[in-house]
């Protein structure tokens, strides 16, 4: 029987894709604010975020928002 685990590796994927594009899209909109680079399964962050639109975009790339 399947436990399930599987399906949590798709949407734990999701929600990182969100998160990165979200704080890339900060990071364009206010560029000498926020400074945003991958580092392999990393993301350097150099800067302010803003935490609530970074947790909407997260919370609705769950719920399977756009």
């Amino acid at each position: 029987m399947d436990t399930g685990t599987s399906d949590h590796k798709p949407l734990e994927a999701k929600a990182i894709e969100a998160a990165y594009e979200e704080l890339q899209r900060q990071a364009a909109e206010n560029p000498s604010v926020l400074r945003v680079r991958k580092d392999g399964d990393r993301a350097v962050i150099d800067g302010s975020v803003d935490l609530d639109a970074l947790v909407m975009v997260i919370v609705g790339s769950v719920a399977g928002g756009p």
